[in-house]
Formats: structure tokens, C-alpha cells, sequence
């Protein structure tokens, strides 16, 4: 495609929390797609439209998953934006053949796996495609034009990234047709590199909404032996009454999205209590000097 074409677009409007499914088959629950349909209409329900997956999740079973959930009730497709990300792949019962885990961005690749992910999750257009890592292989030329292609046939609605680094990102973006919208990266109290390394820098210049996974630090936040986390805890008690009571959970979330970034928090539990409270942690504006508290007790120091 030529870049000299520009595609009409409208970026969907994503909701500040989103529903993680990287861990939905260890979940006896959700492996059930009456179950995992509840937890989807529960998310629609707290106002939680963004549905997170990818193809290598579940070692490429939870977009199948998806696709068996979603065809229970085909309406409940209107109400939501779905996220997948491609790129990654790993030695499996699928395909004994590969030895060695691998990226690969290529145009055909991702294509490919695109209209995977269209069939398995049974739906005719993602509403955002990422690149799930770089792939240090493939020229920025070679993945443009595999996201174009998709995003000229009407299969995506929009494309970003994960992973990248500001330059990767500001490379493979002046290859595209339609800007990219996104960089899903790691963030949270006990991760806080994008604050610091101009991702989310970059994200507020350029006005695209990042993405934040692991927003509890893969469960470390809550191990209060973890002397971080402990500190963070004993901070979010102090602060719990001043916001109605809030938990870490909640706390942790509104941290993030106090930030004017303006992430999404990609959360990870599938338990119906947990994904009700953490879409109520949308609504907690944290004041500036607790957001402040709550960094320094990450940190175990004051501000420079």
C-alpha cells in the first residue's frame, strides 16, 4: 500500500479498564464458555468494554475460548472492543516442529494470524491489533505493510504495539497508512519504567492512549513479604477511609490511571468481585499528594 493514501478512521473508544485474558483457561470457571460469558457481561455491565487477549495466550487456545463465549449471546459483540496481538511463538502441541520460541512481524505472518484470530473468536474485524513484541528480524517496511494490508481490508479498525520503545514505535509508525494508537507496556507501582524511559512521555505528545499490562506486578503487589509491597499496603491503609474505603487492588488501579497518560489498565482476574471492584477504581481521582504517597512508598525513598 502506499503511504501516501491516508485511511479514514475513528478510533474506538477503549474503557480506562480493560479485561485481561492471558491466565482465562487456568480458571475452571471461564474454561466454560457459560462462565465466560457471565464474566463478559459482567465486565459490560461495570462498564468494562475492552476485552485484552492475544493469539499466544492459553498456548493459542483463549481466542477459541472467546469465539465459544461471544457465540452464546452474538449481540454482545456490539458492546465491545476487542484487542489481540500477534507475534509470538512458542514450541507446542500445534507445532511439535519448532524448538525454539520466535518472533515474527512479517507482513504475511501477521495476516495470517489476524484472520486466525477472526475465526476463532468469530467475529469479522478486531478493533485493535498489536505487535506483540518487536521482532528485531523484521524491517519496519515488512510489518507496516502487513498491518495496512489489514487495516485497508477493513479487518482491523485500528493497529498498535506492545513492548516497544519509543523509537521503535516512532519507526514502524512512519510506515502506516493510519497512525498507530497504542503501546501496551508493562506499568504499575512496582514497575514504573514508562514514566521514566519517555513511553508515556511520547504517548501524551503524540495523543494516543498507552496500555498498561500487569497492573499489580504479576500478583507481587499483594504479597505483602515483599518489602515494596508491604510499604505500598501500609500507604493504601492510610488512605482507604479518605476514598470510601478503597482496597490495594483499587488504590493500585487509580494510581495508574491518575497519571495523564491516560492508560488503560489491562487487569488479570476473572473472579466476578474482583473485575466489580476494579471497574469501580475507575472513578477514584487520587489527589496529587497521594498519588505522590503511594510512589514513594514503592519506593522506599522521598522525591529527588
Amino acid at each position: 500500500m502506499s503511504l501516501s493514501v491516508t485511511l479514514s478512521h475513528s478510533v474506538p473508544q477503549f474503557s480506562r479498564i480493560a479485561f485481561g485474558t492471558w491466565r482465562l483457561l487456568e480458571d475452571p470457571a471461564t474454561r466454560d464458555p457459560k462462565g465466560l460469558l457471565e464474566r463478559l457481561h459482567a465486565c459490560v455491565d461495570s462498564g468494562i468494554t475492552t476485552i485484552d487477549t492475544a493469539e499466544i495466550y492459553g498456548t493459542y487456545r483463549v481466542e477459541e475460548a472467546l469465539g465459544a463465549a461471544l457465540a452464546l449471546d452474538p449481540s454482545l459483540r456490539e458492546k465491545l472492543q476487542i484487542v489481540s496481538k500477534c507475534g509470538i511463538y512458542v514450541p507446542c502441541e500445534f507445532h511439535p516442529d519448532r524448538k525454539t520460541a520466535f518472533y515474527n512481524a512479517t507482513a504475511e505472518r501477521i495476516v495470517k494470524s489476524a484472520e486466525k484470530s477472526l475465526r476463532f473468536l468469530g467475529t469479522d474485524h478486531l478493533d485493535l491489533l498489536l505487535v506483540h513484541r518487536p521482532d528485531w528480524l523484521a524491517s519496519i517496511d515488512e510489518t507496516a505493510e502487513g498491518l495496512n494490508r489489514l487495516l485497508k481490508a477493513g479487518k482491523i479498525r485500528c493497529a498498535g504495539v506492545s513492548n516497544y520503545s519509543v523509537s521503535q514505535f516512532d519507526a514502524l509508525n512512519s510506515r502506516m497508512a493510519q497512525p498507530l494508537v497504542t503501546n501496551q507496556v508493562e506499568f504499575s507501582l512496582l514497575q514504573m519504567a514508562p514514566i521514566y524511559d519517555g513511553v508515556f512521555d511520547h504517548a501524551q505528545q503524540h495523543r494516543y492512549r498507552p496500555m498498561a499490562w500487569s497492573p499489580l506486578a504479576r500478583a507481587l503487589l499483594m504479597d505483602a513479604t515483599h518489602e515494596p509491597s508491604r510499604r505500598v499496603h501500609e500507604a493504601c491503609a492510610a488512605l482507604a477511609a479518605k476514598y470510601g474505603g478503597a482496597t490495594i487492588e483499587q488504590l493500585a488501579y487509580a494510581w495508574i490511571l491518575a497519571h495523564p497518560a491516560g492508560a488503560v489498565a489491562v487487569i488479570g482476574t476473572h473472579k466476578l468481585e474482583r473485575i466489580r471492584s476494579a471497574a469501580a477504581a475507575a472513578a477514584i481521582k487520587l489527589e496529587r499528594e497521594d498519588w505522590y504517597a503511594l510512589w514513594t512508598a514503592a519506593k522506599g525513598c522521598s522525591v529527588p
